[in-house]
């Protein structure tokens, strides 16, 4: 086995039980788009998928979807058509919205005294 083939095997084998990366904006957080179609627009993170390092954020990323006809609704009514819906985007367009100063802020974070971690503003060092 040549070496850059027993690399590639190691590195697969590494990727496969190693833990998703970490990411700094979790579900419930108040975000502002900054970069991409929707540059400029608040909303709130609906879902935090860490393993594709995407977020999907209430209000923003919005498609248009074709729901087919499978579901009968209350009276026999037929349901479907153009549905309206968030889509994900990547974790890196979006920031965390400072409190205080009501703008974009890096995450950054601090421990305490007694040893919990705790998620910080960057700029200020306040607690979010």
């Amino acid at each position: 086995m040549s070496t850059s083939s027993r690399k590639a095997a190691m590195a697969k084998k590494d990727s496969a039980t190693a833990r998703p990366p970490r990411m700094k904006i979790k579900k419930g957080d108040h975000v502002v788009v900054v970069a991409g179609r929707d540059r400029g627009r608040e909303g709130t993170v609906i879902v935090a998928d860490p393993e594709r390092q995407r977020v999907v954020v209430q209000g923003v990323n919005m498609v248009r979807k074709n729901k087919k006809v499978d579901y009968q609704g209350a009276r026999g009514a037929k349901e479907g058509g153009i549905t309206n819906t968030e889509a994900p985007i990547h974790v890196s367009n979006v920031q965390l919205v400072d409190p205080d100063t009501k703008k974009p802020a890096r995450a950054g974070f601090r421990y305490d005294d007694d040893g919990t971690k705790v998620r910080i503003s960057r700029p200020g060092g306040k607690d979010f």
